[in-house]
């Protein structure tokens, strides 16, 4: 089956707009607060004039590292939201809120096995890779590697995208079982897409950019350089939220699309 974009753009707008009081809210709950607080507790430290690169990679790296036992929770809170949402942007069953929730909950286990799994593959033969560019001391060898590895990882994230709906809307449990069923989904349709996220990607990010902008140099006129801040990180988490909500709805509407009936009788099997 061919992916068709359009479609997949006007079912995740619909499923949207049909249920936009409860996943608005959840969306609040899982994506928003969590990225308000990071912006306000958290702040990304802004490299100063004259830093060189080691200096900068190193502030970069230290704030990482300072955030990490904060990121590692709020990564598991919104991976429960995301398959809440698919439960109930998908279920025919009419699932309630809590009991959305509740399959979220039981699906993060799965869910982050996958992510690992995928994590640790793509470590193992992008390190091997760049090892043995780096070994042969060639910038050009190197620098290819590097490519490579961004490829990859563009190409399996691209494969893998449908891991979560696998999980919320088909049931399935085992986490190696459901990497290889979205790498057999989105066979033949990967550059579809591809294309796809990244168009909205693009679309989303330049709308946050401009309007966080916008109302952050207003609000700085009105209240001040802190005021101006906390309003773009309000604004910003808002729009980031609401982002991550319509990326939910589209990676449903993908699976709806490409999973076809199979999808309901397999989750039928699991219940």
């Amino acid at each position: 089956m061919k992916f068709d974009s359009n479609l997949a753009w006007k079912e995740a707008s619909a499923a949207i707009l049909a249920n936009r009081e409860v996943v608005f809210a959840l969306a609040g709950v899982f994506f928003l607060l969590p990225g308000l607080a990071m912006a306000l507790l958290f702040p990304a430290p802004e490299p100063s004039a004259g830093l060189d690169t080691d200096a900068t990679v190193a502030m970069i790296t230290g704030y990482y590292q300072s955030i990490l036992p904060w990121m590692v929770p709020m990564v598991l809170f919104q991976a429960a939201g995301t398959l809440a949402l698919l439960t109930l942007l998908t279920d025919r069953t009419r699932p309630t809120v809590g009991e959305a929730i509740g399959r979220g909950v039981r699906g993060i286990v799965p869910y982050v096995l996958a992510q690992l799994i995928l994590g640790l593959a793509i470590g193992l033969i992008g390190g091997t890779v760049l090892a043995i560019g780096a070994a042969t001391g060639l910038a050009v060898l190197t620098a290819i590697g590097v490519a490579f590895v961004f490829v990859l990882l563009i190409y399996a994230g691209i494969k893998t995208s449908l891991v979560a709906p696998v999980i919320a809307v088909e049931g399935e449990r085992n986490p190696v079982a459901a990497l290889k069923r979205s790498w057999a989904l989105t066979s033949g349709n990967s550059m579809r897409l591809a294309v796809f996220y990244l168009l909205v990607l693009v679309v989303f990010l330049v709308v946050i950019s401009v309007v966080t902008a916008v109302i952050g140099i207003v609000a700085s006129l009105v209240g001040g350089a802190h005021g101006g801040e906390v309003t773009g990180a309000v604004v910003s988490s808002a729009l980031n939220a609401v982002m991550a909500l319509y990326f939910v709805a589209i990676v449903a509407a993908a699976h709806r699309q490409l999973a076809g009936p199979s999808a309901d009788s397999v989750r039928e099997t699991f219940e």
